[in-house]
């Protein structure tokens, strides 16, 4: 199978040797061993810090889908009205994702060129449904896009909407989250992305408001959160656990805080910014255009014009970069950087230019 030497698709992203090395260590039964608990609790709080929250975090062995899916089913019942902010791909999927569960769904849509823009309509989209859950996605990571979340997060408290359920698995690490500040209660993110681990853990914030509402729905599966809740109390998890997979991401977790979060923030927005720049010098047209506000973690750009999505992807793969394509109606249209973790490195991205400087 075929390695990159410049690998830039946007996650799962490359993982640094020593998270790597936590693999190949021998543990414990982690659902029967102390030592498992105590770095459960260790990992937590290192969580805690990136989302900015004092809620509790759950920690669950699957790639990030399963914390989406596990927040919907573990808080909806038929007949719950769920809001959902769209701006691209996921955020509209999620709330595909709602209705599937017999949820009655409301979108508040926007292209997928765009970015939260018009408060005005959202909140009388929120006077008028009365949502039970709101629903957003922080970085859309198919259109490259931001999604600000402030004025959402007031007027999910304003409204006393219940519950504000955010995707943020392409954000946390590389740009502020800030749960508690914008009344989050559902805070989702991912190992593979600003983490830098393999993409085989999942974690969320979850409020006391939701897990009042968990514990009421009750819901029963494996992805079911509400196991959770009293797993280190009881030192009783619903599921083996994955030792390796907690201790990577308790190291990428440790890895990232001592960076310091400015300093990361500060270093995923230079990257960006700096890719953004340099793909135009050279001719290449940014998605979205202007207007949108772009990710600090992920860059979308148009395919040129005489290259086909496969042959634009096989010119820069024979070179050693690695890209990401797209999904929906940006498939075979934008390719993708991923500089977020351990990619959001300059001289990388250097060589990324390079390469697609001279595919043109």
């Amino acid at each position: 199978m075929k390695t990159y030497p410049i690998p830039m698709v946007p996650g799962p992203v490359a993982v640094p040797e020593a998270i790597r090395q936590v693999y190949l260590e021998n543990y414990g039964s982690g659902d029967l061993e102390p030592d498992f608990v105590e770095l459960y609790t260790r990992t937590q709080r290192r969580l805690k810090a990136i989302f900015g929250t004092r809620d509790d975090i759950v920690i669950m062995s699957g790639e990030g889908m399963l914390a989406l899916w596990s927040a919907l089913k573990s808080c909806l019942v038929p007949g719950d009205r769920v809001l959902a902010v769209a701006t691209g791909v996921f955020g509209y999927g999620i709330g595909e994702m709602a209705q599937s569960l017999a949820a009655e769904v409301k979108v508040v849509g926007f292209s997928y060129d765009e970015t939260i823009n018009d408060m005005a309509r959202i909140e009388a989209a929120i006077a008028e449904f009365k949502p039970r859950m709101i629903t957003v996605v922080h970085c859309e990571t198919p259109s490259g896009t931001l999604n600000p979340l402030v004025e959402l997060g007031r007027l999910k408290n304003a409204y006393r909407v219940p519950l504000l359920y955010v995707d943020t698995v392409a954000g946390a690490g590389g740009v502020p989250v800030l749960a508690d500040d914008r009344h989050i209660d559902l805070c989702l993110g991912g190992s593979q992305k600003c983490l830098s681990a393999p993409p085989d853990m999942s974690f969320l914030s979850v409020s006391p408001k939701a897990w009042e509402i968990i514990d009421a729905v009750d819901y029963v599966g494996y992805d079911a959160l509400k196991p959770f809740q009293q797993a280190v109390e009881n030192r009783f998890f619903p599921y083996t656990p994955s030792w390796q997979g907690v201790a990577a991401l308790h190291m990428a977790a440790g890895l990232l805080l001592e960076e310091g979060l400015e300093k990361s923030f500060n270093r995923h927005d230079s990257v960006a910014r700096f890719c953004r720049r340099e793909l135009v010098k050279i001719g290449i047209e940014l998605f979205p255009s202007d207007g949108a506000i772009p990710s600090p973690t992920v860059t979308a750009a148009k395919i040129p014009e005489r290259f086909s999505w496969e042959t634009w992807d096989r010119r820069l793969r024979d070179q050693g970069l690695v890209v990401a394509g797209s999904y929906g109606p940006l498939e075979e249209k934008v390719f993708r950087l991923g500089h977020m973790g351990s990619q959001a490195d300059m001289a990388l991205m250097e060589r990324a230019i390079a390469v697609i400087a001279d595919a043109l």
